[in-house]
């Protein structure tokens, strides 16, 4: 028989739960069946060096809730990293991006197909609301995603990124707003 004490089994919980919630943005609906979604946990020193340049991102755009986050997130004991391109989805009739159909807003790459960005908010809600059923603090931030996409974290295709902090604290870390 062993006994545990909740210090000693939280960071690798989380983690494990963390690899759990990978599953989650994974098997989350996606348009037509495409699969665009990049999913990574980022864990220990990489949370630091996360941080060490949204701080950096602060200062050079003169934008102070980067620090705020950036002095959050090292809390987490994880963080996912979930991503997508803008890329369509080949789509002879739709219109929802603003132009006529996939071919002609492949004549603008940087324009996001609407179906990128709804994949991935279903999959980022479906993580979150997860996280929480399991008891694991979290919240969505697109400041993790700014400084991963200056990290070059990502695959070089994947240009929208959201973070996602977990940790296990008495109060959510990641709603301290100071």
């Amino acid at each position: 028989m062993a006994i545990f004490s909740f210090p000693e089994i939280k960071n690798n919980a989380i983690i494990e739960i963390g690899k759990h919630l990978m599953l989650t943005a994974q098997t989350a609906p996606k348009g037509r069946g495409v699969d665009l979604l990049e999913i990574l946990l980022i864990t220990g020193d990489d949370i630091i060096k996360l941080s060490d340049e949204m701080k950096l991102i602060s200062i050079e755009k003169s934008v102070e809730f980067f620090r705020r986050d950036a002095e959050n997130i090292l809390k987490a004991a994880a963080i996912m990293i979930i991503s997508s391109p803008v890329k369509s989805l080949g789509l002879k009739y739709c219109g929802m991006c603003g132009f006529e159909n996939c071919a002609a807003k492949e004549k603008f790459p940087e324009t996001p197909c609407v179906f990128n960005t709804i994949d991935l908010g279903i999959a980022i809600s479906s993580v979150v609301a997860k996280a929480g059923a399991l008891g694991i603090d979290n919240r969505i931030m697109y400041t993790i995603g700014m400084a991963a996409k200056k990290m070059k974290i990502c695959k070089p295709e994947q240009s929208i990124i959201l973070g996602i902090p977990l940790s296990a604290e008495a109060k959510n870390p990641f709603f301290d707003r100071h």
